[in-house]
């Protein structure tokens, strides 16, 4: 029986790739020279830290366009607000989705059923598998589904013969 799965990944090498050519650019920019700042990549989270907020800022928007260019969705970040310490000194994080969450697999499931497709779902932790018996009725679950608004990403992964 013909099946994908509807999953919301982001690719890590990107991610470290776009960190990385931030932290080139800052080390060439006027604005920046002299002050203190970081960008640290941990597993799920982008942290920055500056001398003041402004310069947060910037990290942030540096940052987030790095990745833009890099082909992540936006979707797949959440930026927290920043902190702002009493002496001035400001970090912020940027968490990065990985998986669908319930919520929302109910969503993606939900609307494919709504749209009356000949096709079996079912949540598989933080995936949504998508079961049918003609590939051509799972091609056009795929277009349906591409073309609706979801709060994350969505790729389309594993199909099957």
């Amino acid at each position: 029986m013909p099946s994908f799965d509807i999953v919301s990944q982001v690719n890590s090498m990107e991610i470290e790739n776009a960190v990385n050519q931030a932290r080139k650019e800052l080390a060439n920019r006027f604005d920046f020279k002299g002050s203190q700042w970081e960008i640290a990549l941990e597993k799920a989270e982008i942290k920055l830290s500056a001398d003041n907020e402004y310069k947060v800022a910037t990290l942030n928007e540096i940052v987030i366009g790095r990745l833009a260019k890099r082909g992540i969705s936006l979707k797949s970040l959440e930026q927290c607000d920043p902190d702002v310490s009493p002496l001035g000194h400001a970090r912020q994080s940027i968490k990065i989705k990985l998986g669908i969450e319930s919520a929302v697999a109910k969503e993606i499931t939900g609307f494919i059923r709504d749209g009356k497709f000949k096709v079996t779902t079912q949540i598989q932790g933080d995936e949504v598998r998508v079961n049918g018996k003609s590939r051509d009725e799972l091609q056009t679950v795929i277009a349906a589904v591409r073309t609706h608004e979801f709060p994350v990403a969505v790729q389309f992964v594993n199909f099957r013969d």
